[in-house]
C-alpha cells in the first residue's frame, strides 16, 4: 500500500509538469517575441512613427502582448490546481480575455487592411481625411472601447461563462439552448466572420490594384513625370514592404482565428460535445500572439531591402542574357526619395 501511495504521489505532478510545459513555452515565447517586436518598432525613425500603418502595427503588437500576459498565467495556474477556474469571477474574466483579444486582433488587422486600401485605392480620400498617427490612435481607441462593451455582454447576463471540459480555460456557453445565450454565440461568431471576410476582400482589392499599376508601369514609356508620380505613389519599396507585412500578418491572424469561429458555429448549431476540437481551436488562436511579432521582426526594412536586392540581382542576371536595346542619350535616370512611413530599419 505504501509503495502504491508513493507511486501515485510522484506520477501525478510529473504528468502535470509535462502537460504544463506547452503553455509555459507558448507564454515565454509570446512575451519575449512581442517585447522584441515592440522594441524594434519603437526604434523606428520619427517620420515612420507618424504613419497610420505604423501605429496600427504597434497597436496589434501591444494587444498580442497584453492578451498573452492576461490569459496564459491563468491557464498555467490550472495545471497546478484544477479548481482555479471554479471561482466564478475568475472564470468570467478568463472568458472575457479570450473573447476580447480574439475579436480585437481581428478588428485591428481589418483596420490595417482598410488603411492600405484607402492609401492605395482612394488616395484623395486618404489625404482629405488626414489619416495619420493621430487618426490611427482614435481608431484603436474605438476598437478597444467597442470590443470591451461587446465582450462584457456575457458578464451583464446575456450569456454565461463556463469552464470547459479540460478545466484549463473558460469560454461562453456555446451550446446553450436559451435564445439569448445562443444569440450571443451567433453574434460573436458572425462579427468575427465578417471581420475575416472584410479583411480578405480589402487585401485582394489592394493587391489587385498594385498589380494593375505594376503592369501599367511596365507598358508606360519611361518619362520623368510618370516615373516620379508612379514611384512616389505606389511602386516604392516601402509600399511593397507594408503590403508584405499586411498580407503575411493577415494570413496568420485569420488562419489562427478561423478555427475558433468555426467551432463556435458548429457547437451552437449541432450542440454536439467535441472538447478535443475545441481545445485545438483555442490553442491555435493562442499561437497567433506568438507568430505575429516575428513577422514584424523578420520583415524589418533592412532585411526586406536585402531580399529585394537579391531578387533584383537574380532577375537582372536572367535578363542580362537577352540582347540589350540601345538607350537614347536623352533618357536620364532619376532617384526619388520614397515615402518613409514604413516599419523599422
Amino acid at each position: 500500500m505504501n509503495d502504491t501511495s508513493n507511486f501515485t504521489t510522484h506520477t501525478v505532478p510529473d504528468k502535470s509538469a509535462a502537460a504544463m510545459a506547452l503553455p509555459v513555452f507558448m507564454f515565454a515565447v509570446g512575451v519575449i517575441g512581442n517585447i522584441i517586436a515592440i522594441a524594434a518598432l519603437s526604434g523606428s525613425k520619427q517620420g515612420r512613427k507618424s504613419s497610420a500603418f505604423f501605429a496600427l502595427v504597434c497597436g496589434l503588437a501591444i494587444t498580442d502582448l497584453l492578451g498573452t500576459c492576461l490569459a496564459s498565467p491563468i491557464t498555467i495556474a490550472t495545471y497546478l490546481d484544477k479548481n482555479v477556474l471554479y471561482d466564478r469571477h475568475l472564470c468570467e474574466f478568463h472568458s472575457f480575455v479570450l473573447l476580447f483579444f480574439g475579436v480585437a486582433g481581428l478588428s485591428i488587422i481589418c483596420a490595417m487592411s482598410a488603411e492600405r486600401y484607402l492609401a492605395i485605392c482612394c488616395p484623395y480620400t486618404y489625404q482629405r481625411w488626414g489619416i495619420g498617427q493621430h487618426f490611427a490612435h482614435k481608431c484603436l481607441f474605438c476598437i478597444y472601447l467597442s470590443n470591451i462593451v461587446f465582450c462584457c455582454l456575457p458578464v451583464m447576463g446575456m450569456t454565461e461563462s463556463m469552464s470547459q471540459p479540460s478545466k484549463t480555460w473558460c469560454f461562453i456557453n456555446w451550446m446553450a439552448s436559451e435564445p439569448l445565450s445562443a444569440a450571443y454565440s451567433f453574434l460573436y461568431a458572425s462579427v468575427s466572420f465578417l471581420l475575416i471576410l472584410l479583411t480578405i476582400v480589402l487585401n485582394f482589392a489592394v493587391c489587385g490594384t498594385l498589380l494593375i499599376m505594376h503592369r501599367r508601369k511596365i507598358q508606360r514609356p519611361v518619362t520623368r513625370g510618370s516615373t516620379r508620380a508612379h514611384w512616389t505613389a505606389l511602386s516604392s519599396g516601402v509600399e511593397a514592404q507594408m503590403m508584405t507585412v499586411l498580407v503575411v500578418t493577415s494570413m496568420v491572424v485569420l488562419g489562427c482565428s478561423a478555427p475558433l469561429v468555426v467551432r463556435i458555429f458548429a457547437n451552437q448549431i449541432s450542440r454536439e460535445d467535441n472538447s478535443h476540437a475545441d481545445l485545438k481551436a483555442i490553442r491555435i488562436a493562442a499561437v497567433n500572439a506568438i507568430l505575429d511579432p516575428w513577422i514584424y521582426i523578420l520583415l524589418r526594412r533592412t532585411l526586406f531591402s536585402k531580399i529585394r536586392r537579391l531578387s533584383k540581382r537574380i532577375y537582372s542576371g536572367r535578363k542580362g542574357k537577352e540582347p540589350m536595346l540601345p538607350v537614347k542619350s536623352s533618357q536620364r535616370t532619376f532617384h526619388y526619395q520614397t515615402n518613409t512611413h514604413d516599419l523599422p530599419s
